[in-house]
């Protein structure tokens, strides 16, 4: 299953090229379109680390197959 995490993983190298061609296309410079496309990609990396950052917390259980307990 693809979480979250794994999407920004996904975007970052897609965002770069993209917004880098996107720029190069509407007619900057190289070296002018890749740091401003930059921003893209570092903006995804502070959402994920500071936004919507992990926890320690155990994801929950998919287990349904768990039976009574029995007390004796």
């Amino acid at each position: 299953m693809t979480g979250y995490y794994d999407l920004v993983l996904g975007l970052i190298p897609v965002a770069l090229l993209g917004f880098t061609g996107a720029l190069t296309v509407a007619g900057l410079n190289l070296t002018t379109a890749v740091p401003i496309a930059a921003s893209v990609p570092v903006a995804l990396m502070g959402h994920a680390m500071f936004v919507n950052g992990p926890t320690d917390e155990p994801a929950p259980s998919t287990n349904t197959n768990v039976g009574p307990v029995n007390a004796d």
